[in-house]
Order: C-alpha cells, then sequence, then structure tokens
C-alpha cells in the first residue's frame, strides 16, 4: 500500500529525517512517535506532498509520490497538527467549498457533509466556525480531510489539546475508519493512545528510525518484564537472593530473574512464610520509550 525508502529531509546544514524506510499495509492504523523535533511532522509532509524530500522515494498504491502527486492527493486526506479554518465561514459551507475544490457533485457533497456531522456528533447549528470550540473546530478539520472519502489518512496530533472527552472520541472515530478499510497513519504524544490504537509503531529519534513493528515486538526488543514478589516472614536475617524492601508489614522483591522468584518462594515456605501476592510487571510503550530516549527508570 505505502512503501518508503531511504527517505532523507535536509533543511541547510541540518539534517531532519535520515536513511528512512518502511512499508505500510493496507487498512493499518500506523503510529509515528518520538520526542519534539524526532522528525515526525517533517515525514508526515512528506507523505503527504507538502515538501520534497532530498532522497529518497514515497510509493502509494504503486503510484509515485512526486510523479504522480495529483492522483495521489485524490485519495489522501491530511491533517496537520495547527489546522487554521476559514473562521468567518459556517461549518457546511466549509466543508462545501473544500467539496468544490476536489470537484465532488454537489449532490454527493450535501450527503457526505450530512453523515462527517453525524458521525462527528458536530452539531454547529448554523454557527461560523470561529465561534465553535476547540473541540469542535478539530472534528471540523477531521471533516474536511475526509469530504473527498480518502483511502489514506494522514494525521499529525488528531487529539492534541483537546479535553480527555474529545480526545478519546476522536480517538475511538478513527479507529471506526479503520473499520471503513482506511489506512491511517498519525503522530501522537499520549503513548497510551497509540498502543491501544495502532497495528504497527515506528519510533523515531534525531530523524532516524529506531524501531518498527507492533507493540509486542517492541516490547520484545526493548522491555524488560519484571516480577514482583510481596511476602511476610517472621525474620528476613539470612534472606539473601535479591535486594529487599518493605511494606507496611510485609516484603517485597523486584526481579527479572524468574529463578529469584521461584528460589524465594522455596525459601519463604521453608521459614513459615506467606505469600501475600506475585505478580508480572509488564512494560508500557511508554516505559519503554522513556527508555530509549534516555529517561532512566525506577521501579516501584
Amino acid at each position: 500500500m505505502i512503501e518508503v525508502s531511504g527517505l532523507r529531509k535536509e533543511y541547510g546544514d541540518f539534517v531532519a529525517v535520515e536513511n528512512l524506510s518502511f512499508s505500510i499495509a493496507k487498512g493499518q492504523i500506523f503510529g509515528i512517535v518520538g520526542p519534539n523535533g524526532a522528525g515526525k511532522t517533517t515525514t508526515l509532509k512528506m507523505l503527504g506532498g507538502l515538501i520534497k524530500p532530498s532522497r529518497g522515494d514515497i510509493s502509494m498504491k504503486g503510484l509515485d509520490m512526486f510523479r504522480d502527486s495529483v492522483e495521489i492527493k485524490s485519495f489522501l486526506g491530511f491533517l496537520p497538527e495547527e489546522s487554521p479554518l476559514y473562521e468567518g465561514m459556517s461549518v457546511n459551507d466549509y466543508l462545501m467549498f473544500f467539496a468544490e475544490l476536489y470537484d465532488i457533485d454537489k449532490g454527493v457533497a450535501k450527503k457526505r457533509i450530512s453523515d462527517l456531522l453525524f458521525d462527528l456528533s458536530l452539531n454547529a447549528d448554523g454557527k461560523k466556525i470561529g465561534d465553535l470550540s476547540k473541540g469542535m473546530k478539530r472534528k471540523v478539520a477531521i471533516a474536511r480531510s475526509l469530504i473527498n472519502d480518502p483511502d489514506i489518512l494522514i494525521y499529525d496530533e488528531p487529539a492534541s489539546g483537546l479535553d480527555p472527552m474529545t480526545s478519546r472520541y476522536i480517538t475511538d472515530y478513527v479507529r471506526s475508519l479503520k473499520k471503513e478499510g482506511k489506512t491511517i497513519i498519525f503522530t501522537a504524544h499520549n503513548l497510551y493512545q497509540v498502543e491501544s490504537l495502532c497495528d504497527n509503531i515506528l519510533i523515531l529519534k534525531n530523524g532516524q528510525k529506531i524501531i518498527q513493528g507492533t507493540a509486542d515486538h517492541i516490547r520484545e526488543e526493548y522491555g524488560k518484564i519484571q516480577y514482583r514478589l510481596e511476602f511476610r516472614v517472621d525474620d528476613i536475617g539470612d534472606y539473601d537472593l535479591a535486594d529487599v524492601t518493605q511494606a507496611d508489614d510485609a516484603y517485597v522483591v523486584i526481579t527479572d530473574d524468574i529463578d529469584v522468584v521461584n528460589n524465594t518462594t522455596k525459601w519463604v515456605a521453608s521459614r513459615g512464610g506467606d505469600i501475600v501476592e506475585m505478580r508480572t510487571i509488564v512494560p508500557s510503550l511508554e516505559d519503554i520509550f522513556l527508555s530509549i530516549m534516555g529517561v532512566e527508570l525506577f521501579a516501584e
């Protein structure tokens, strides 16, 4: 569906993206994450045909992004992080204006606009866009990106700066677009959202790919599963299998060594103690991301 090969983007002496390659299958939700300045927005702009790469190739549905840009843009929807709207226009007039730019039949456009407003729970009641809340404006921008019924959507921080309810709504709406068969590429700083939504995730750092894959694959490569064992025993004096902390009337061991867990349970049993709790601590995508970025994590 989408093939990116050897992508590089330079701004003078600064390299924003370097040697970036990846593939996206039809119907996938593909998340791109990284710290500020990692090259996420630059990558999306190249994928959207807004800027040309200094080197490398992008193809969509077998078409070259820059040789066949007009045809590609007919099935592409783009939502920038900052999306200025024509605030003096009503929502319907604004969306109809963009439908006309795509040369969509007026009757088809009216039906599509009505469906989009319904699907997005966007009841503007004839208000001008400038009178809408930030969340409603974001929904208008999303509706605009869908006015041509595109196969491929590129969304830069679609829920950025919104209240939790609106953010959740937009996340669920993006998920529903996948069910319609659309391929979606997006960036987000909310890594819980990325982990719950994406089929495939690309982590960028300093413009370069660190890893790409499913959340489980990234966890296997970079995550460290730990075990938390909480127990009670009268005397801890001769316990020497691992570091121990105290929690109320119990002791806690956190380790990534399953042998320590097994030997500790045997030791506790031999001292007549009790196992209070034993659980596995699976790192979240956020934990792994922070670790990759060099932020030290502390076990609880």
